[in-house]
């Protein structure tokens, strides 16, 4: 079943073009994000945005009311349309702060209460007293393991509405945000930017905080302050000694020997050849060495005589 748009207006069907406008005047100004922070409010917000721009329009309310939203939106046989409906497929423009804005002549909920018909709607508060502010932005910013390890600047620019001098109109600036990324920042590292959302006459603008997600490194893979290095070694390898040549996330080459009987759950430790602590980056976590070791897929009897004649005691 489609939507009813009368019932999201709260009129009945015989309603006039006059009760419609009247219905979504009161409910958009109840529902408009600047003046409700419900769970669900938007989205009945936008519901009437859509309401409105049904209809408010001819054609469409004669398509709507005799077909439904499915008619309305698939479209119509062509023969249907010499009433007068609408017979292109609708659909809604999905900015309900557009439709708010082309009806009341202003983006503002506030800028004609003193001269709105519903005047104790908003309990009687001029904008500006008892601002609430609004739920903090979050967004994550993906950073390499380079990134992490050596620190950097990272440049963001974001869009927001900003207040303009008559304080009840507003207007959309870009403004640039600058991240200074510490060496040995964590995934999960959370960076504030106090009151940076959109302003508006009623609300103090909410906090932008950036969230530090760490891209995949293709040699690599941290934990914590360490680096882990997965080398791939054959069984000949591992039972009798290789060296691993490694480009650290600094430039080096460092080449680490092993000597020993590697076996699967061996690791090696290089002590502070990891990553940088983040509260003194002077010093280092570890590079721990695990294994992959690749077992042949047959044996001859022949090679299977000589290991055994190899590994016996």
């Amino acid at each position: 079943m489609g939507q009813d748009y009368y019932e999201i207006l709260e009129i009945n069907r015989n309603a006039t073009d006059a009760d419609i406008k009247k219905a979504y005047r009161r409910l958009a100004r109840k529902f408009h994000p600047a003046s409700n922070k419900e769970p669900g409010s938007y989205e009945k917000f936008r519901q009437l945005g859509e309401a409105l721009d049904v209809l408010s329009d001819l054609h469409k309310k004669a398509t709507y009311d005799k077909f439904g939203e499915d008619g309305l939106k698939g479209g119509i046989p062509i023969e249907f349309s010499k009433d007068g409906a609408w017979s292109t497929k609708y659909a809604y423009h999905d900015n309900p702060e557009k439709t708010f804005k082309e009806f009341f002549g202003s983006d503002n909920p506030f800028s004609d209460f003193y001269i709105s018909d519903f005047p104790l709607q908003f309990g009687g508060l001029t904008p500006g007293e008892n601002k609430i502010k609004d739920d903090p932005i979050e967004r994550y910013l993906y950073l390499s393991l380079d990134d992490l390890y050596h620190g950097c600047t990272k440049k963001i620019k974001i869009s927001r509405k900003v207040m303009n001098i008559d304080g009840c109109t507003s207007s959309i600036r870009d403004k640039i945000l600058t991240v200074t990324v510490k060496p040995g920042w964590k995934e999960g590292t959370r960076i504030t930017f106090p009151e940076e959302g959109d302003q508006g006459p009623n609300n103090i603008a909410a906090d932008i905080v950036f969230i530090v997600q760490q891209k995949p490194h293709p040699v690599f893979e941290r934990i914590d302050n360490d680096l882990i290095y997965h080398a791939q070694v054959s069984l000949e390898m591992a039972l009798t000694g290789f060296s691993v040549e490694v480009e650290t996330l600094d430039g080096r080459l460092i080449n680490i020997p092993f000597n020993e009987i590697v076996h699967p759950l061996y690791k090696k430790v290089v002590p502070k050849e990891g990553m940088p602590l983040p509260d003194d980056p002077s010093q280092k976590g570890d590079l721990i060495f695990t294994f992959d070791i690749h077992f042949p897929e047959k044996l001859s009897a022949e090679s299977k005589l000589l290991i055994k004649q190899a590994l016996h005691y």
